[in-house]
Parts: structure tokens; C-alpha cells; sequence
């Protein structure tokens, strides 16, 4: 398959995060053109047969997908896994396990924002999430929009829910070992997500991208929604330099939110590899 491939390989349903079914994801994508799919809920993957399904009656190409949350150098950093058995019992107990600490957190992280006066949050918060077991600051945000805390869901993160602020609690999420084994041991190519997001220093980057790479990882996102084009030619340099594959993906979550529809990015740059070359045998 050509670099000049309309894939989208990163985006989110109500499974996770994301406000539509896979069904009416899959349905959007083709609209915008896309030709390989695959929908890549956070520490989830009980949306992919519906996912696979909705592909196939449209006709359009499909890959598994998730996203892995992860800690690294005290952040949390993403992992996408694309093309895996999505029936592997390693990566649905460890999926499982991840997911365990959501919410707890999302306790704390409302008891943070009654100490400032916002009170109900997180069973304001839970009517957001269509799976309540991956509760996130993202249905925390919807909640303190809906409910006029806050103009849009840009304001809530700034004032509520980034470190130093009321409502952030830290996870401890899988290790960078746990995400990449999970997603190689069931088949599938591991996958670096976005990462400009990260704010990491030189050295820290180094050591993501060194240790990725010593795991088994194969791949990161250059073109992907959160990307300036700055920020792609960093990384298409820095795929070229590590000898990763390059993926590309909308990180697509709902009409009102997301800057970047499915299917309208830019394409790849022509020099690098594209990871869907590395998952022939995997395309659906």
C-alpha cells in the first residue's frame, strides 16, 4: 500500500472517551474518504468487533486498535497498538488491570474540585461516560461545560484539571515494557502517540524512543491531530533516525471537540515507512 493512503489510525468512540458509536465513526470515516481505519479507545477494546463489523458493511479497510496509557519519565504518555489479535488473554487481563484505577481516581479528582466549590462532579462526570469503567478528565470537562463552570473544555483542563490544579490527581498507569509486550505478543506493531503532546526534554525523549525501540516498538504518529506541521517534519525526521514506521491518525473524539475530522489530514511524507506496510497480513 502506497504512502498516499487516506488511513486513520487513531480515534476514540463512546467505548472510551469519544461521543459516538463506532458504528457512526466507521460511517463518518468513509464520508471523509478514508480507506484503512481503526478505532483506538483508551485501555479498551470491547468496541473493535463492532468497529470491524461497521468496516466491513462499508466496505472499507479495517486494522484493530488501542491506545495504552502509560507512565514514562512521570508523565502519561500513549501507545497505540494497531493490528493485534484483539482476543489475546495478556492484553485484555492487562487492559483490565489498567482500567481498575480509573476510578478511584475520579473520586479523588472530585473531592479536589468540591474543596473549590464544585460539588457533584463525579456523578456529574458519570453520566458522560458510556463505559464507567474509563471514567477521565474528558467526561469531568464535558460535565463543567454542560454545567456552565466553564466555557469549553479548553478552559476546564487550564483552570481545573492539569497538575498544580484542583482537580488533577496523578495515575499510575502500565509500564512502557507492559504496553509494547502486550501489543507484540498479540501480534501487533506498537505505535508512539503523538508525541509533541509530551513536553518531554531531549534527554527524556532519547530515553522514550531508545527504550520503545529495545521493547519491540516499531512505529509513532507523525501526522496526527494534535501535530503542527513543525512538529511532523520533527518527527518524520525522528522516525527516519530511530528506523520507525510511521502511522497517521485524527486522535478523533466528537464533532464538537475535535480540531481534526477523520480523514482530513495531511498525507505522510513520501520517505518514511508507513506502519500499514509493516500489517499487511493484519488488514481487514
Amino acid at each position: 500500500m502506497e504512502p498516499l493512503l487516506n488511513a486513520d489510525l487513531h480515534c476514540h468512540s463512546v467505548v472510551s472517551d469519544g461521543t459516538l458509536t463506532p458504528e457512526a465513526l466507521a460511517a463518518r470515516a468513509k464520508a471523509n474518504g478514508v480507506q484503512l481505519w481503526a478505532l483506538t479507545d483508551h485501555d479498551e477494546i470491547g468496541g473493535q468487533e463492532r468497529a470491524m463489523a461497521a468496516a466491513k458493511t462499508l466496505d472499507m479497510k479495517y486494522l484493530t486498535g488501542v491506545e495504552i496509557s502509560i507512565t514514562f519519565a512521570g508523565k502519561t504518555v500513549h501507545i497505540v497498538g494497531l493490528g493485534f489479535d484483539h482476543t489475546n488473554p495478556d492484553m485484555v487481563q492487562g487492559l483490565r488491570n489498567t482500567r481498575g484505577g480509573r476510578a478511584e481516581r475520579a473520586k479523588e479528582m472530585s473531592e479536589g474540585l468540591a474543596k473549590v466549590g464544585i460539588h457533584g462532579a463525579y456523578e456529574g462526570a458519570l453520566q458522560y461516560a458510556g463505559n464507567h469503567e474509563l471514567i477521565s478528565r474528558t467526561h469531568f470537562a464535558r460535565f463543567l461545560v454542560e454545567s456552565g463552570v466553564c466555557k469549553d473544555t479548553s478552559e476546564v483542563f487550564r483552570k481545573y484539571l492539569t497538575e498544580n490544579k484542583p482537580g488533577f490527581v496523578p495515575h499510575r498507569w502500565a509500564s512502557l515494557e507492559n504496553a509494547v509486550n502486550w501489543i507484540t505478543g498479540a501480534g501487533g506493531v506498537a505505535v508512539i502517540a503523538h508525541p509533541a503532546r509530551y513536553g518531554f526534554t531531549a534527554n527524556e525523549e532519547y530515553a522514550l524512543f531508545t527504550e520503545f525501540k529495545n521493547h519491540g516498538g516499531r512505529g509513532v504518529e507523525v501526522i496526527t491531530g494534535s501535530h503542527s506541521s513543525a512538529d511532523a517534519l520533527q518527527y518524520a525526521e525522528t522516525a527516519l533516525e530511530y528506523e520507525l514506521a510511521a502511522s497517521r491518525g485524527s486522535d478523533f473524539h466528537s464533532p464538537d471537540e475535535s480540531h481534526t475530522d477523520l480523514g482530513t489530514l495531511p498525507w505522510l511524507p513520501g520517505q518514511l515507512t508507513p506502519v500499514w506496510e509493516l500489517l499487511s497480513d493484519r488488514i481487514q
